[in-house]
């Protein structure tokens, strides 16, 4: 093993097994982009790490259940595009209601929104959308809240306002989430305003 190799699974072995995904770029300060590259590929065929898409890796662990290699962590592998990058990047709406058990619609392909730009992309196999959105949607990457507020623009407020999702959120939402959506409701759509007043209705935050 070269000295970059040795240091790059330093570095990688300071994560837990396939909760870090990683890109070149993490290992820059270690020696030149040629360098790390081929140090990261000999590494792939040495079956120590794996690509799971262009220019992402991460360390290969099997799974108890499937018998067979564990999917990527998909929260770090967005987290490592966006690292990568320098954008943000957020869940789409279906995506973020269907995580808050709004809806049991799924989505074709993995979709997300971004202040990058629109493009499809590769990773562990599937399909993944990113989709260039505008400012005031992205001002929520980041914040706890943001699901709630991409879960409402994709309902829309007819469906929205319907009370099972009123209280279904209300009891699901850590009090941490109320207090971020009310502290950053102004970046919601007006119609919202008074649904997430509802929704936060046991917290007392100041709008």
């Amino acid at each position: 093993m070269t000295p970059i190799a040795h240091k790059i699974m330093e570095r990688v072995s300071e994560h837990d097994t396939g909760k870090w995904v990683f890109t070149p770029r993490d290992f820059l300060d270690l020696g030149s982009r040629g360098a790390v590259d081929q140090a990261l590929s000999r590494l792939v065929k040495a079956n120590q790490l794996r690509r799971v898409g262009h220019g992402l890796y991460d360390m290969p662990r099997m799974s108890s259940v499937l018998k067979r290699s564990a999917p990527v962590d998909w929260d770090a592998a967005i987290a490592a595009l966006a690292r990568r990058d320098g954008v943000r990047i957020i869940p789409d709406g279906m995506v973020a209601a269907n995580q808050l058990g709004l809806t049991n619609a799924v989505p074709a392909k993995a979709s997300y929104v971004t202040d990058g730009p629109t493009r499809t992309l590769e990773i562990d196999g599937r399909t993944v959308w990113f989709r260039h959105a505008s400012p005031n949607v992205m001002q929520w990457a980041g914040k706890p809240a943001a699901p709630v507020a991409q879960a409402l623009r994709w309902l829309g407020p007819d469906n929205a306002a319907d009370p099972y999702v009123i209280s279904t959120l209300r009891r699901r939402l850590p009090d941490a989430v109320k207090d971020d959506l009310m502290q950053n409701s102004g970046g919601l759509p007006g119609w919202a305003l008074p649904l997430a007043q509802s929704i936060a209705a046991d917290r007392a935050v100041a709008v």
